[in-house]
């Protein structure tokens, strides 16, 4: 099994979603003709507004804060600290570039899951990358293997793996048994996943503003206390990315090097195309009324969490001074240049930050996972507090142990979760393209970009037309 997996992993992660990813994000880029840069000032338009007499799903606001949870984890602490170690400073240029078309891939995957989201039995909204390939291409046994892959990786092992990040980070901080903190962050988790979606929702409106706040306030902190040589980093940054400063021993800091690292690490940090946070998009109630405006709402998370959170860690690392080396990588790289800004307080810092930023991750990562569990028709309570209690059990195996083979498979059952995900979003792409054109023309003519399924009669059915009616 283990060889098995590994050339799963392989061919997943080595080709076909490396350049699969940054084919479909050229694409959408392309087709919706650079609409993530144009039209960004729709984004926070999109975010700002809520619609308060529908209840059936959650604001804008709340929408992009789960997403973020889950988007946001040890990834932009660790991760990119590792892709700077063995990519050098133009890795975090291509992370930049892998961010921008990457947004154009979450408006596309977005915008479906709104226009082919259901009510369940209790009248709230549901939907994702099941409901749009099951509806929109006639393939609900592709459906199935997406919601399945999604319920094991996303809302089994995944968080285990976040628990088991807290638990050292905790440990090596401030000495606390990984046991303990295993069991505080399942209790914690319990009182919020067993609220439901709208109780990660408003949790992840209150928290993860916060934390995303103060990491990036520590990182603005770096760069006023190294203003004079921040023209000269960023410089160093492209420069490196195109081999237009010597590397730093050897491989370290070519650009083969620098693409491939700032191009992966970005790629698994914004999960733009890996079908996960259409989920939670799915869940919004858009205002205006338009499966669009939820597209803008996640492209703008893409944003946040590469070209603000990714970008706040890449230059407290760089502007520290500290080399990285084959000791000295990931979390604590990290810390070790936060404690050159801040003194003894960045390894404690760092740890508060792995926290907060797995945390909410878990809590994300779940939301996704209840989404995928409606749909393989198990929504009801008991299975629902099943998958809930798979989850907290694994919270606490994996804050004591990292057993690799389950992590490897779950990296296996995500990489085949994100290949369907991107063909549908393809075949599915001229939907996205006339509900961005019909979006467009009403904001341009001062219309309200109000969408009514009745004014497109030839959609493919598979459209809930009571939901995207003239109210």
């Amino acid at each position: 099994m283990d060889g098995i997996i590994d050339f799963l992993n392989t061919v997943f992660w080595g080709y076909v979603l490396i350049y699969g990813l940054l084919a479909v994000g050229v694409y959408f880029t392309l087709r919706l003709r650079f609409i993530q840069i144009v039209h960004f000032p729709e984004m926070l338009r999109s975010v700002l507004r809520s619609n308060e007499t529908d209840k059936s799903g959650i604001t804008p606001f709340q929408a992009l804060c789960t997403s973020l949870a889950s988007r946001v984890g040890t990834g932009n602490i660790a991760g990119v600290a590792v892709a700077i170690t063995l990519g050098g400073p133009g890795a975090i240029f291509w992370m930049w570039i892998v961010a921008a078309l990457g947004m154009a891939t979450a408006f596309a995957e977005s915008t479906l899951a709104q226009l082919y989201k259901v009510k369940d039995d209790e009248g709230r909204y549901r939907g994702g990358p099941a409901f749009y390939i099951a509806a929109g291409l006639k393939a609900p046994w592709a459906g199935t293997i997406f919601a399945v892959c999604l319920i094991l990786s996303f809302g089994l092992v995944f968080n285990a793996v976040q628990a088991n990040s807290i638990a050292e980070a905790m440990e090596g901080a401030f000495g606390v048994p990984k046991l303990g903190t295993g069991l505080v962050i399942a209790a914690l988790s319990g009182i919020i996943i067993f609220g439901g979606i709208s109780a990660i929702a408003r949790t992840a409106e209150v928290v993860v503003p916060f934390m995303a706040l103060a990491y990036v306030g520590l990182a603005l902190f770096a760069l006023v206390t190294h203003i004079s040589v921040v023209p000269a980093m960023l410089g160093h940054i492209v420069g490196s990315a195109f081999g237009l400063e010597p590397a730093a021993g050897g491989i370290m800091g070519s650009v083969a090097a620098a693409m491939l690292n700032g191009v992966k690490r970005g790629l698994f940090s914004n999960e733009a195309g890996m079908g996960s946070a259409p989920n939670i998009a799915a869940v919004a109630t858009p205002d205006p009324h338009h499966p669009v405006s939820q597209g803008f709402v996640q492209s703008l998370g893409v944003f946040i969490d590469t070209i603000v959170i990714c970008t706040a860690t890449a230059l407290l690392i760089l502007l520290s001074g500290v080399e990285p080396g084959p000791n000295l990588t990931g979390t604590q790289l990290t810390q070790a240049a936060l404690e050159v800004h801040v003194g003894g307080l960045g390894r404690y810092f760092v740890a508060v930050a792995i926290f907060f930023f797995a945390f909410t991750s878990i809590i994300g990562n779940y939301s996704y996972a209840e989404n995928a569990l409606v749909f393989l028709g198990h929504g009801h309570v008991s299975g629902v507090i099943i998958l809930r209690c798979g989850l907290l059990a694994m919270v606490v195996w994996g804050s004591l142990q990292s057993v690799a083979t389950v992590f490897n498979t779950a990296d296996a059952s995500m990489g085949l979760m994100a290949s369907i995900n991107l063909v549908a979003i393809v075949l599915l792409s001229g939907i996205v393209a006339r509900l961005a054109k019909d979006y467009l023309a009403k904001r341009k003519a001062g219309l309200e970009p109000v969408f009514v399924a009745q004014d497109m009669p030839d959609l493919p059915p598979g459209v809930d037309a009571q939901i995207w009616s003239r109210k």
